[in-house]
């Protein structure tokens, strides 16, 4: 059996998706499986959030995080073990014990629909297991103490990069850089541009 590292108890996660009705828990697990898919970029958290409220299902952000990221672990690891949706069901109800019937019906339904398109996404994914760059933000600063410069009050430049891992987490990378460094991954930037116009 799979663990899921949760800072929740699963059965609680699991009980929260059981409050939800069945049309909006279709919703939430459709949303995730284009996110498998590839087709979207990230799941909407705090539109889930809202919709959820809007349901009548009053679920904090952070429970409504552990619901879409217990949805997404089992469907990647449906996906990564080839499962049936019956497999995928029987999966569930040893993880838990509080599944609602409703809530298997949708999970089997929506995974009989997408189980294919999902796996091979994920498996051309595994493939290049790289994020998205969503953004990169760049600053000039004068180095006080610094490992790469070989002098005090030598200007460095101070990079951020926000990037979109594989399973729709939104993460942030700094690095610091000469700036020789600078022009240089610039003048890469500018290289790899060029050649995606020509694609």
């Amino acid at each position: 059996m799979i663990i899921m590292e949760l800072s929740t108890d699963v059965d609680a996660v699991v009980g929260n998706i059981g409050k939800l009705p069945s049309e909006v828990f279709s919703e939430t697990c459709h949303e995730i499986l284009l996110h498998l898919q590839g087709k979207t970029s990230a799941v909407d958290l705090v539109e889930n959030c809202n919709k959820f409220q809007r349901a009548g299902v009053n679920l904090d952000w952070k429970s409504a995080q552990d619901v879409i990221r217990l949805l997404s672990f089992h469907f990647r690891s449906a996906a990564k073990s080839k499962l049936t949706a019956d497999h995928l069901i029987t999966r569930l109800g040893e993880a838990s014990s509080k599944w609602t019937k409703p809530a298997l019906q949708v999970v089997h339904q929506l995974w009989t629909e997408n189980a294919s398109f999902v796996q091979a996404h994920q498996e051309a994914q595994a493939m290049a297991s790289i994020g998205q760059l969503v953004d990169i933000q760049w600053k000039l600063g004068m180095a006080v103490s610094s490992d790469t410069c070989r002098s005090l009050n030598s200007p460095y430049i101070s990079v951020l990069m926000k990037i979109a891992d594989t399973s729709g987490e939104i993460t942030y990378k700094s690095f610091e850089m000469t700036v020789l460094q600078f022009k240089n991954f610039f003048k890469q930037f500018k290289e790899m541009a060029s050649v995606l116009e020509t694609v």
